[in-house]
């Protein structure tokens, strides 16, 4: 890959490899070249600097993700081998877990957060997103979106939502940036939150114990789950610990990540506002676009070909959801922000049993926010350079300075 791709014999083909390294600042800050380069490079890369063969194309990332039987989970979604290493905190019941073991918790948050259930948060939320959206706009047109709006809101509404609260709730940001980090290799990354993570993991633990959680949240249903049988009461706080784990920084990123393409993007802002219904669909198109969630890993469960390369039982799979969602086999100018397209299909929240639970959380949330913006505002531009923040699982959002006129 751009003179760094050599071959390098297996015992039935020959490998395409690269010594290039994902979770090296440079790729991290902007992981677009070493994408293009994996999809041109073929169907699978090996990547010696982990011992990791790595898939970059839709297709190809697709199947992955929908083949647990083949792909699994259950051995960690990091670059840890769960069969090999000892996790650093219990697995997600959900997200590192397989069938049998993933069909109760899921079926059970399935139900919780379900597009249906959601509907009773509807107008709270589009309440809190004027106030939030008001307040701002009414003291500054020139503010940074990352803190004011994209960090403000989540922080608000989900937390309430699950049931946790309001004192301590800012460690949500630190513990879901180090768990994000830790799927990726031991680097300075993890390093910057090893200080404080066991600290912040037991306020967060402490946060999913029954009598913290308030009645009718998201939390306290688990809980009832468990009274009915449905799940244990054993992995009751577990599922609790998932949405706290899951459910702000991803949606945080973005929520970012839309506000930066609608601000970039300004035929696409006005074509929003001729059609605020379109605001679910910016949403997805921002999720294929940006990736929030860059990479998943997966393990073999048996020998397979994919493309021709053999992958042996028992390997680590890094599979790269942004490069498949930018993937010129799968999509027409994909590094477009294009709201006359249908993202449908996108792998940004996974794809298969293991696809993102609280996705409609996170469109709901999306979706109020743009209704705030669009009652108020009548043009938003970017207003100086973005920075990124650095993890090696997300694409995620240090500052977004942005403009606003009012109508």
């Amino acid at each position: 890959m751009k003179g760094q791709l050599v071959t390098a014999p297996t015992i039935s083909t020959d490998i395409v490899t690269s010594s290039e390294d994902p979770f090296g600042p440079e790729v991290l800050h902007d992981p677009l070249p070493f994408q293009a380069r994996l999809r041109e490079a073929g169907p699978v890369v090996y990547l010696p600097t982990y011992n990791v063969y790595a898939m970059g194309r839709y297709s190809d990332v697709h199947a992955a993700l929908t083949d647990w039987q083949t792909f699994e989970c259950s051995a960690g979604v990091g670059l840890s081998n769960f069969r090999k290493e000892k996790p650093w905190r219990p697995p997600s019941l959900l997200l590192e877990a397989d069938p049998p073991f993933h069909n109760a918790p899921r079926a059970v948050l399935s139900k919780i957060l379900g597009a249906r259930q959601l509907h009773t948060l509807q107008a709270q939320w589009a309440t809190d997103a004027d106030d939030v959206v008001d307040a701002l706009v009414s003291s500054t047109l020139e503010f940074d979106a990352v803190p004011a709006l994209a960090e403000a809101f989540p922080l608000r509404v989900f937390p309430d939502a699950v049931g946790i609260p309001h004192e301590g709730r800012e460690r949500l940001l630190p513990y879901g940036d180090h768990l994000f980090n830790a799927f990726g290799p031991e680097n300075a990354l993890v390093q910057r939150g090893a200080g404080t993570i066991g600290e912040i993991s037991g306020w967060v633990n402490d946060q999913c114990a029954r009598n913290v959680l308030t009645p009718g949240g998201f939390g306290a249903e688990i809980w009832a789950a468990a009274d009915r049988g449905d799940i244990s009461h054993e992995q009751a706080p577990t599922i609790v610990r998932s949405l706290l784990s899951a459910g702000v920084d991803t949606t945080v990123h973005a929520l970012a990540a839309v506000l930066y393409a609608l601000a970039s993007n300004s035929e696409q802002w006005v074509l929003l506002q001729s059609d605020p219904n379109l605001a679910r669909r910016a949403f997805d198109e921002a999720i294929r676009l940006e990736s929030p969630v860059q990479t998943f890993f997966r393990t073999t469960t048996r020998d397979i070909r994919v493309g021709g390369t053999l992958i042996p039982q028992g390997e680590k799979i890094l599979m790269f959801l942004g490069s498949a969602n930018r993937d010129e086999r799968r999509w027409q100018n994909p590094d477009a922000f294009d709201l006359t397209r249908d993202p449908s299909g996108h792998v940004g929240f996974g794809m298969g049993i293991h696809q993102c639970v609280g996705q409609h959380v996170a469109r709901l949330e999306a979706a109020t926010v743009m209704a705030a913006l669009l009652k108020r505002v009548k043009t938003i531009e970017v207003n100086g350079p973005v920075t990124r923040h650095l993890n090696n699982t997300l694409r995620a959002w240090e500052s977004l300075p942005m403009r606003v006129t009012l109508k």
